[in-house]
């Protein structure tokens, strides 16, 4: 049945059949064959070969990345790729061509999988509002929006910005994620009164009073005094009127 599917394979012959894992119970079988050159490559020399995939086990094959490595007939590897295999079904197979480049002439090759935890995805990571100083697993990366890396595995996100609560976001990456995406989190409303300056500078406080041209204002409880036309704008936050004392009930007279 193989040489009738693969008619090219019959005719130069196979140069290399692999199984990964190479002990245990296989899952996957390569089947490599010989290297075609390729012109026009300058210094490097260019290679293809027919290459096919074949699931061996009962269960679909999501992603499966690979080194390959070149080998000339002196055994010095001359050349290195990457092979991948994804959403292979339980004993499908699958024919594709295989490219490489190589500084020798290769003659033979091995695969090695490239572990999921050396495997990194890039995404995106903003905030609102943004500007909120990010770290990931407790590492600053700078202030959002920003375009971090990061494995297989559980991560956290941590944001923090003046004027508001801390934020923190799981974050949960697939050895099968190819890509990361985007991730925006809501810092929620602030708890401070905001005052931006003409100079860009931006202060977070209370608001205590606008009187000529003078504005107080209490950071950290201490009260500090702008001049009103330093001032580029100013947003209050909502703040529930507080209730007046009861007055006191009089004590019954005898």
């Amino acid at each position: 049945m193989l040489a009738l599917a693969l008619p090219g394979f019959a005719k130069r012959g196979p140069l290399q059949v692999i199984d990964w894992p190479s002990s245990g119970t296989p899952i996957l079988r390569f089947t490599f064959g010989k290297f075609r050159s390729l012109p026009g490559m300058g210094s490097l020399h260019g290679y293809v070969m027919d290459t096919t995939a074949q699931n061996l086990s009962s269960r679909v094959i999501a992603l499966e990345r690979f080194s390959v490595y070149l080998f000339d007939k002196k055994q010095e590897r001359v050349g290195q790729d990457v092979l991948s295999v994804s959403n292979l079904g339980p004993g499908e197979t699958v024919k594709f061509e295989t490219t490489v480049t190589a500084s020798g002439e290769p003659v033979s090759l091995t695969l090695k999988e490239i572990s999921p935890s050396s495997r990194t995805i890039s995404m995106t990571v903003n905030s609102s509002p943004q500007g909120a100083m990010l770290a990931v697993d407790g590492k600053a990366e700078g202030t959002t929006p920003r375009i971090i890396s990061v494995g297989p595995g559980h991560h956290t996100l941590t944001f923090s910005m003046d004027g508001f609560s801390r934020g923190v976001f799981p974050l949960d990456i697939s050895r099968n994620d190819v890509s990361g995406g985007t991730v925006t989190f809501d810092l929620g409303a602030a708890s401070y009164d905001t005052i931006e300056l003409r100079d860009g500078t931006v202060l977070n406080g209370d608001l205590v009073s606008i009187s000529g041209m003078d504005v107080e204002v209490r950071i950290g409880g201490v009260i500090q005094h702008l001049n009103r036309n330093s001032v580029k704008r100013i947003l209050l936050v909502h703040r529930e009127q507080p209730k007046p004392s009861p007055l006191p009930v009089p004590a019954p007279s005898n």
